[in-house]
């Protein structure tokens, strides 16, 4: 978005900063300025002159020598090889030591170019007379400069005088980078107004006066909308007697500085328009409507179409017609037809004023291949009620520059009037996000600074329609931030756990389960969240199980990607396939990524999302080897009491007779064991493997990272050893279950050193041997201590039916 520094003012009038001032401060504001250029750059001494006589110059056919009035008590001397001057003509005339931007071809030359007085075949030459390509600009922003020549002033401007700024070149074009939620700002008076409420300065939008005769326009006219969810306002307006003429100086600086061609005062209108209120507008000869009537609907497939630009399109359904009576007239919000195109000879023309869908007018315009101005505006979604403020300012410059005759009354089709919002306002609210302490009177300043009005009595702010980005409390902060100014917004650190940036909790967890996985070879790897529904086979996941109810992606990449995982397996044992069909030795890799459980199906709500740390190895190591790093893990986190492994979790891809679940406090936070041998060889692994999957959650919320000290002990210990027989289906932990139940206060720990199953040890037992620690911290231990702690346990064990081995 380009706008023009000098039209900007025209509508604030108290604006007089710099162009680099302003671009600062309307940065900082929220309308970024990508750049600007200044027209009258490198032009200086240019004044108006007025030929008073030209002779032949004596030594070359194709220089002539002028005497030009430049105001001065003496005319200057000036020889030129132009050769479309006459006596008495107005020119731009570059005087001694003045500079112009380029040269004859149109090139800018940076810095400009120095002009000195000097001799051409022996004649001094005081200054030099200017084409308007030397002045920076072209033909096409000056149409009235000729092709090859000196520029010519047709009007009367005073000699003498500043000849830029009698072209119109004192002024600064600023590039804007407007955001696709700011609709309002892609117009001169959106960014009028927020110059405004930046300088504190009094925003003056033109003011639009009624306009037409006594006549009914519904005479001329007849609209219908058909698919009013593409087009949900169109307005109509005519005017008769049209006298097609060039527009106003004053317009066609405004439109060039904004890079639009002048043509005629019609199509210089819409145009001004365009830019002025952002709202595209469409002329119609109205003689070329068949049946005075205008009909908005889609078009037929294969449709054919010929637009202003000569090229005959094919259209489909979903593009939306401009139609007559009997044919297309135009493609709606891109580009009118040749057939209804206005020419030197209309008498009547029909003013369009509509708004389309933003969505279909950009999937329209890429299907025909075609974007333009008006195209490229309406796409981003405008507000339907500036349609019929812009077309009745098109009818009263119509009026001003005295193009025709306004017909009375618009036809407007709007069946679903938009209205804006209500948003709740509080200040304190607003100044704790920001960190600040702004009065409310303050903010309901900036509100009103740019046209949103307080409601007291409700205590909300009125948002107008056309302020679409503006939906609640933290949007108006926002609002407050830009008019109050960032850079008065002091520096302070956020509230909470990242002040400092310091991780939140469920991060450090995370944190260390990486950094034990890492320490203990494991490698991370990521899988993708989405798998194929034959996952469950390859896992021997039965058909009634909760595990086979997933969501389901509605447009998936295929049906290997179609469902989110419900467990985190099948990306591990891929990946571990992977590594062993590389003749990868020793494998070990973990992943934490999230699992997908819906609540109930079909879906009513998102699902449960919860983190799963899953780790995976062959190679070294057993399941044994897995448990360890398991209670490394609880360890680090502070879970220090003992976790228990029940044999019977009975997973179907675990091997039935080496898998435990893992419980913690009476919860089973996880699972672990050797993969079933059916699932590894499903998966191609073609030796032993084992998984570990901890549910993070509950993980999460059983660590802790406090940490009690506890001194060197001050006195010995005592170490007793004992050995058992014991039936082989009594697990390790049952046995130490006894231990730490029935060794009392002075128990400090327990080490099992040896497990023996062989000839000397009858058959269906085993032998366990264990290291028990006792220790007081107030005392040395008498015998009679340790007996009696050591008795319970043997009692205990004894119950079991475990003996000591003899």
């Amino acid at each position: 978005m380009n706008t023009s520094y000098a039209w900007m003012k025209a509508y604030v009038p108290g604006l007089n900063v710099s162009a680099q001032e302003f671009t600062d401060a309307i940065t900082l504001s929220g309308s970024k300025v990508e750049g600007y250029e200044a027209l009258d750059a490198d032009l200086d001494k240019i004044v108006v002159g007025c030929i008073l006589s030209i002779e032949r110059h004596p030594d070359a056919d194709k220089l002539v020598i002028c005497q030009v009035d430049i105001g001065q008590d003496q005319p200057v001397q000036i020889v030129t090889g132009a050769s479309n001057i006459t006596v008495n003509d107005k020119i731009p005339v570059v005087l001694d030591g003045g500079r112009v931007a380029g040269g004859h071809d149109g090139k800018k030359t940076p810095g400009g170019i120095k002009i000195k007085k000097g001799k051409l075949r022996g004649i001094e030459s005081n200054g030099m007379l200017c084409s308007i390509e030397e002045l920076g600009s072209s033909r096409d922003m000056y149409p009235e400069a000729p092709e090859d020549g000196i520029y010519i002033f047709r009007e009367d401007v005073p000699v003498g005088t500043d000849a830029i700024e009698a072209l119109g070149l004192h002024d600064v074009v600023f590039e804007y980078e407007i955001t696709s939620n700011r609709v309002d700002c892609y117009s001169v008076l959106g960014l009028a107004r927020e110059a405004a409420a930046t300088f504190r300065q009094e925003y003056k939008p033109p003011v639009v006066k009624e306009t037409g005769n006594q006549e009914d326009v519904k005479d001329y006219i007849k609209v219908t909308v058909k698919d009013t969810d593409l087009c949900p306002r169109y307005c109509a307006r005519v005017v008769k007697n049209i006298k097609i003429g060039p527009s106003p100086k004053w317009m066609q600086r405004r439109l060039a500085a904004h890079g639009i061609r002048p043509i005629n005062n019609i199509v210089d209108i819409t145009n001004y328009v365009m830019e002025e209120y952002g709202q595209p507008m469409h002329a119609y000869d109205l003689d070329t409507i068949a049946g005075r009537e205008i009909i908005v609907r889609r078009a037929s497939k294969d449709e054919k179409f010929v637009t202003l630009d000569g090229q005959e399109r094919t259209m489909d359904e979903s593009v939306l017609m401009i139609c007559d009576g009997e044919k297309p007239v135009g493609v709606a919000g891109i580009m009118g037809g040749e057939n209804s195109m206005i020419t030197d000879h209309v008498q009547t023309m029909l003013f369009e004023a509509a708004c389309f869908d933003g969505t279909n007018i950009r999937l329209s315009s890429k299907k025909i291949g075609l974007r333009t101005d008006a195209s490229g505006k309406f796409e981003k979604g405008l507000d339907p009620n500036t349609a019929i403020e812009a077309i009745n300012r098109a009818c009263q410059l119509v009026e001003e520059l005295q193009c025709g005759e306004v017909v009375g009354g618009t036809v407007d089709v709007y069946e679903k009037k938009k209205e804006g919002r209500a948003i709740p306002f509080d200040a304190d609210k607003i100044n704790k996000l920001l960190g600040t302490d702004i009065s409310p009177e303050d903010m309901i300043g900036y509100f009103e600074a740019i046209e949103l009005t307080y409601d007291p009595a409700a205590q909300e702010v009125r948002v107008p329609s056309w302020r679409q980005d503006l939906e609640c409390l933290a949007d108006l902060a926002e609002e407050v931030a830009r008019f109050y100014g960032y850079e008065n917004i002091a520096t302070t650190l956020p509230s909470g756990e990242a002040s400092t940036g310091k991780l939140s909790f469920k991060l450090r967890v995370e944190s260390v389960a990486r950094d034990i996985a890492e320490f203990c070879g494991f490698s991370e790897g990521m899988s993708y969240s989405f798998e194929s529904p034959k996952v469950y086979d390859k896992l021997l996941i039965p058909q009634d199980s909760k595990l086979r109810q997933n969501v389901v992606i509605l447009n998936p990449l295929g049906e290997d990607y179609s469902i989110m995982r419900t467990l985190p397996l099948n990306g591990m044992l891929t990946s571990l396939a992977t590594n062993y069909n590389r003749r990868n030795k020793n494998v070990r890799l973990y992943e934490l990524a999230n699992i997908y459980l819906p609540k109930q199906i079909p879906l009513t709500e998102l699902p449960e999302e919860r983190m799963q740390f899953t780790m995976g190895m062959y190679g070294d190591g057993d399941f044994f080897t897995l448990k360890g790093v398991v209670e490394e893990f609880f360890d680090k986190l502070g879970m220090r009491q003992k976790a228990v492994y029940d044999p019977n979790a009975q997973k179907p891809y675990l091997h039935p007779g080496r898998q435990a679940n893992i419980i913690y406090q009476d919860t089973v936070v996880g699972y672990m064991g050797e993969v079933h041998p059916t699932v590894a060889d499903n998966y191609g692994i073609g030796e032993r493997a084992y998984v570990a999957v901890l549910d993070m959650p509950e993980i999460v919320s059983r660590a802790t990272f406090d940490r009690k000290y506890e001194g060197i002990a001050k006195y010995p210990a005592v170490t007793r050893d004992i050995s058992m027989v014991m039936p082989k289906e009594i697990l390790a932990g049952q046995v130490e279950e006894v231990i730490e139940k029935n060794g009392g206060q002075y128990l400090e720990s327990y080490q099992l050193f040896d497990i023996y199953e062989g000839a000397q040890i009858r058959a269906g037992s085993k032998s366990m041997a264990y290291s028990i620690v006792f220790r007081a911290k107030d005392k040395t231990l008498e015998e009679a201590d340790v007996t009696a702690a050591m008795e319970r346990i043997l009692k205990a064990l004894e119950a079991m039916g475990i003996e000591l081995r003899k």
